[in-house]
């Protein structure tokens, strides 16, 4: 679909770059995706690369507004959009830094992360997915959980985010699957009884994490255990460990789930077997209603 857009909407994270061409209606026209992320360019290469995903879709009498997230913002990305410190709520268009575009047609302003002094601790990108869904969810008080590479359990209330904790639970998976001696035997996590059952295991006995992790080894080489489930039991010991130290964020308090479906899906199979039932929401929707959040307050 073409045409010119009133604004641009934009995810930029370390691997992709996404992009939401959107007409003065409030409509997208389309949905743009490359794998230029922040992570492979170099600083001069971060606007020729917008344009090559945009540019059909630009004024060419005006610059049209692009508003832009994620690590792009980063020390090592396009301009460094810095971090509102908590508690505050999710950092609108005011708080956002210019980037250094050379092409008329475009005005780039990147929104900023989000710290926490004690215990220290940063967010970027996922702050407005949290935005996006505040503004889906109004009055919602609670804790709202985003898993992926580096979960984020959030304390939210009154509309800002109070307190934040970030995990390294993808990241550790990802690691244990492909640079540690359980790369031979971990196939898809695609068993839910064994991951609930290994889910159960590493709140009961966290201190056990390590053990049971190598233990997967010996029974694939000893029992033929099949790689799919131990795959499984590694996710669930992993998300469990998580469970077991944000119990406080998620224990008997209003809980959301927002990220990707089939990740959501886990944790919440993970949650609901500790009695805990989730709302969940599409993080990439989420992420685009926050950039749109942004854009609607700039104009009021």
């Amino acid at each position: 679909m073409s045409g010119l857009a009133d604004w641009i909407a934009v995810d930029w994270g370390t691997s992709r770059l996404r992009a939401w061409p959107i007409d003065g209606a409030g409509h997208v026209i389309a949905h743009l995706s490359s794998d230029k992320g922040m992570g492979g360019l170099a600083p001069q290469a971060f606007e020729p690369a917008l344009l090559d995903l945009v540019a059909p879709h630009l004024d060419p009498v005006r610059a049209t507004p692009v508003i832009a997230c994620g690590m792009v913002g980063a020390r090592q990305g396009w301009a460094e959009a810095g971090y509102e410190a908590v508690p505050c709520a999710p950092p609108g268009l005011a708080r956002a830094t210019r980037a250094p575009a050379t092409d008329p047609r475009l005005d780039v302003a990147i929104l900023p992360g989000l710290r926490q002094e004690s215990p220290a601790d940063v967010m970027r990108g996922e702050e407005t997915q949290i935005a996006g869904f505040l503004a889906a969810t109004p009055g919602f008080d609670g804790t709202i959980c985003l898993p992926g590479t580096h979960s984020k359990w959030v304390q939210v209330s009154a509309g800002e985010v109070v307190s934040f904790r970030s995990v390294m639970t993808g990241e550790l998976f990802a690691a244990i699957a492909g640079h540690t001696v359980l790369r031979h035997s971990l196939g898809e996590p695609n068993d839910e009884s064994a991951f609930l059952e290994s889910v159960a295991e590493a709140m009961a006995r966290p201190e056990a994490l390590t053990a049971r992790l190598f233990g997967l080894r010996a029974e694939a080489l000893l029992h033929g255990l099949a790689a799919d489930t131990a795959a499984a039991r590694a996710s669930g010991l992993l998300i469990g460990l998580e469970l077991a130290g944000a119990r406080g964020y998620w224990l008997g308090t209003r809980l959301a789930l927002v990220g990707a479906p089939a990740l959501t899906a886990r944790y919440a199979a993970a949650l609901a077997a500790q009695g805990a039932v989730p709302e969940i929401a599409d993080g990439d929707a989420m992420v685009l209603a926050g950039l749109q959040a942004a854009w609607a307050q700039a104009g009021e």
